[in-house]
């Protein structure tokens, strides 16, 4: 396994169980690389996968880094990949040799267009949390620049209150001569 990196292998397994029929949600930190697998067991299911980076902990700054997600089949094919984002969604159909029941076909069409619904407010849940994060870092940093020039301004006006009082203490000796 020289060839594939840690991250790579861990990705993959975390896209593989997000690749489960019942809808989940899992909410992790990845500090390092992660590995999940899952097995689908349906031909013709369609996979969905959504991720969104909410908040990374990072004290000093607000980080771009995004987490890198490789699918890959049971042959070690490579079906997606996701390099350096922050949010990203995809679908794919499972491809499978078995035989299934039309009857099976019609209940799968139904529960993926219900599933479609639920996937998409996740997904803007998930999007609405991180603007909400970005939109409260913003206001803050802009009370702090408003403060910042607010005192400056009084600074600057204290100064030339004192330089005129200055020069007009100056004038007023020099002419009384």
């Amino acid at each position: 396994m020289e060839g594939l990196s840690w991250r790579t292998v861990c990705l993959s397994v975390l896209c593989v169980v997000l690749l489960l029929r019942p809808a989940a949600g899992i909410r992790f930190v990845i500090d390092r690389e992660e590995c999940f697998s899952h097995n689908v067991e349906y031909e013709g299911d369609t996979v969905h996968v959504s991720f969104v980076v909410i908040k990374a902990d990072t004290p000093w700054h607000y980080s771009e880094e995004g987490v890198d997600l490789v699918v890959k089949d049971p042959n070690g094919a490579q079906v997606r990949d996701s390099r350096d984002k922050t949010s990203d969604k995809f679908e794919f159909i499972v491809q499978k040799r078995e035989h299934f029941a039309p009857l099976f076909e019609q209940i799968a069409k139904l529960d993926e267009a219900l599933y479609n619904i639920q996937f998409e407010q996740h997904w803007l849940e998930a999007q609405t949390d991180r603007q909400a994060i970005l939109n409260e870092n913003m206001s803050r940093r802009a009370v702090h620049k408003a403060l910042f020039e607010s005192a400056a301004l009084i600074a600057a006006s204290v100064i030339q209150v004192y330089l005129l009082r200055r020069l007009f203490e100056r004038k007023l000796g020099t002419s009384r001569v």
